[in-house]
């Protein structure tokens, strides 16, 4: 199915450079992996809904909950600047 000069072609395109026995080499161990595909394609899967993962996987977290820090000023006196109660920060947008 696949031939010593065309894993050359890809390995060239890859900028790989192989020996002429590593060329051999993954010539039979692609050829390996290609009849393996083939036989997949052999099977009927008209019925089986797509799917992304094999298994579902579900995301868990916590539910968020506000929680007010209790010394609020040794958070702002450690900031570089402070402008009121706020942190000062550099303008990054411009006016326009």
């Amino acid at each position: 199915m696949i031939d010593q000069q065309q894993v050359h072609k890809v390995a060239n395109l890859a900028r790989l450079e192989l020996t002429p026995e590593e060329e051999e080499q993954f010539t039979t161990q692609l050829g390996s992996i290609l009849d393996y595909i083939q036989q997949l394609d052999e099977l009927d899967v008209s019925n089986v809904p797509p799917t992304t993962r094999a298994i579902d996987v579900s995301n868990i977290t916590r539910e968020d909950k506000l929680q007010p820090y209790p010394d609020r000023e040794s958070i702002l006196n450690s900031a570089p600047e402070q402008e009121g109660e706020f942190f000062k920060v550099p303008k990054i947008l411009n006016a326009e």
